[in-house]
């Protein structure tokens, strides 16, 4: 293996995960570079498991969809068991799926007839939260060497901290919308009812408790009426 261009493609994937703007440009780009850097691998999707109920995000083929709603009718299988527990595997491959009808009985046999040859998947993880798991999949058997999997490790690993990076970046980006409504919806109530700053944000918290309605949507329903 050419480590040097393998080190350069790692780089080259880091600043790109870095340089999305939203958690789903994030998702569909680790993905796409799952197939680009990874042997072996024909489809990828990331797995999210929200109680018994599983979500697909980023799959690059229908393959994928097919596998995740499998093993979310069956509640069994590689994926579910990965994206379920930090406390479980973090890293799996399995190197022919016809093998593993003891450990998943029914899922196996019909993955298999979904066209799944083998299979690796990645606990995707960073210190404080669990956020599901990146799977590879192969339409031949023993297609995953273990360069394969250092490669997936490696993707998983810097995923994780793009996907967190995402989010956080999300997260601030709606906060410092929040606060932009609910000063302008504060500054409605002070010009329509001659009230301080104080007495107007007290207005928008009881309505927003004897609504049971977030102050959010409720300094934006104010907005909306005020503008008007």
């Amino acid at each position: 293996m050419d480590w040097e261009r393998f080190a350069q493609e790692m780089a080259s994937m880091a600043r790109d995960l870095l340089a999305r703007d939203s958690v789903a440009a994030t998702l569909e780009r680790i993905t796409a570079w799952a197939i680009e850097l990874v042997d072996g691998c024909d489809a990828a999707g990331i797995l999210v498991l929200h109680d018994k109920r599983v979500e697909t995000l980023a799959p690059t083929d229908q393959m994928v969809i097919d596998s995740d709603r499998l093993q979310e009718r069956l509640g069994e299988g590689p994926c579910f068991d990965a994206a379920h527990s930090s406390r479980g595997e973090q890293v799996f491959r399995i190197a022919d799926l016809t093998g593993e009808g003891q450990r998943w009985p029914v899922y196996a046999p019909q993955a298999h007839a979904l066209g799944v040859g083998s299979m690796m998947g990645f606990l995707l993880f960073t210190d404080d939260e669990d956020l599901g798991a990146l799977n590879l999949y192969s339409r031949k058997p023993g297609a995953f060497t273990e360069i394969s999997e250092l490669s997936g490790w490696l993707l998983a690993s810097h995923a994780a901290v793009a996907v967190s990076a995402a989010r956080t970046h999300a997260q601030m980006e709606e906060a410092v919308a929040t606060r932009h409504t609910i000063g302008e919806a504060m500054g409605i109530l002070r010009g329509a009812h001659r009230l301080t700053e104080e007495q107007a944000f007290d207005v928008l918290r009881r309505y927003s408790q004897e609504q049971n309605v977030k102050l959010r949507e409720v300094a934006r329903q104010i907005c909306e009426r005020g503008s008007r």
